[in-house]
């Protein structure tokens, strides 16, 4: 699979792509250029994978896949969950022997035949072959319809026939080679899942990124896959764009990284890690508030009026008040003492 997908610059001005809608043109455009692509355009993609893309829900990827097919466009197999581009063969097929080998190889991997079947003969239309596919082919063809033809003339013996002994060690053979094949496909499967959790942890940093932080070009869609690669842990990825959004950091991706650097120095490599270390902090920070919001009782407390207390100061200041007043002198009373004294005086001396 090629990781490059060309699209010609008259794509725009063809008369069918300048009648659809822009959903519609998204759509027949990620049809042609998305990542399960092959170079025969036949190739399995899952209504989940589409959904995983695109951001469309399952009801909108079946009413598009079936618009194309309507137009003529593509053709969808159910059971297989495989596509096929019309006129993919017609616009892409490159006649070097690089090339048909790689398209024999994917024509051999194709599970549904009468895809297989179309292809080859669009490009005998086109003045083009390949040749072990088509022998494959016909050998299938004339190998089922030696079989109808046996099974209509055949007439059918009354007596057991009894079949050629298979050696033990061929059966013990074919067992091992059972067995190795189901480990293939299982591995497959396994890779297969790990790649769409992968895919879908990508798409949540991309939304995340650009509803949050910043549009997500292809050197930041880049960076961020790097940084998924290292961390591993999404959630975790999550938390730190959080913390640099609600810090409002200035290069925010930049910030993250940061928090995440920090983090692994203190052995914090997932999201689970981080709750059960800010759930300590929480504990310790209610820990600490109690403690300083307790207080010893202290002992029984009289209240005192203000008057006892200035009582002494009342006392003193009326002491002095009562000496003064004792110690005043009456004038008038020395006054008659005086005049009585002169008075006495004078009637000694007229005597």
């Amino acid at each position: 699979m090629a990781k490059y997908r060309q699209v010609h610059t008259t794509f725009w001005d063809d008369g069918f792509v300048l009648d659809l809608t822009p959903e519609e043109k998204y759509f027949y455009l990620y049809l042609m250029t998305n990542g399960n692509t092959t170079q025969c355009g036949i190739y399995e993609l899952p209504y989940r994978v589409i959904e995983m893309h695109t951001g469309y829900n399952r009801e909108t990827v079946q009413k598009l896949l079936q618009r194309f097919v309507d137009y003529g466009k593509i053709i969808y197999n159910e059971s297989t969950k495989e596509i096929m581009l019309s006129n993919w063969a017609k616009y892409n097929f490159i006649n070097s022997p690089k090339v048909k080998k790689c398209i024999e190889k994917e024509l051999l991997a194709v599970k549904h035949i009468p895809f297989v079947k179309s292809y080859v003969t669009s490009l005998e239309q086109l003045g083009y072959r390949i040749d072990t596919v088509s022998i494959l082919l016909d050998d299938e063809s004339e190998q089922k319809e030696s079989e109808l033809n046996n099974d209509k003339g055949s007439i059918p013996y009354p007596y057991p026939m009894h079949s050629p002994s298979i050696d033990l060690g061929e059966e013990e053979e074919q067992e091992q080679e059972e067995e190795q094949e189901e480990e293939r496909e299982e591995e497959q499967e396994q890779k297969s899942s790990q790649s769409v959790s992968s895919q879908s942890d990508f798409a949540r940093l991309i939304e995340f990124t650009n509803q949050n932080i910043t549009p997500v070009l292809p050197t930041i869609a880049e960076h961020l896959g790097y940084i998924l690669d290292d961390y591993k842990d999404v959630d975790l990825i999550l938390a730190a764009l959080q913390n640099a959004v609600f810090n409002n950091a200035r290069n925010k991706i930049k910030y993250a990284e940061g928090t995440l650097i920090n983090w692994r120095k203190e052995l914090i490599t997932t999201y689970q890690q981080l709750q059960a270390k800010e759930e300590r902090e929480k504990n310790n920070k209610r820990q600490q508030s109690n403690k300083s919001s307790y207080q010893k009782p202290k002992g029984r407390t009289e209240l005192v009026p203000e008057w006892f207390h200035n009582r002494k100061n009342s006392e003193s200041s009326s002491t002095p008040a009562a000496e003064s007043n004792s110690n005043t002198i009456d004038f008038e009373v020395e006054r008659q003492k005086v005049l009585e004294t002169l008075g006495k005086k004078e009637s000694v001396s007229n005597g």
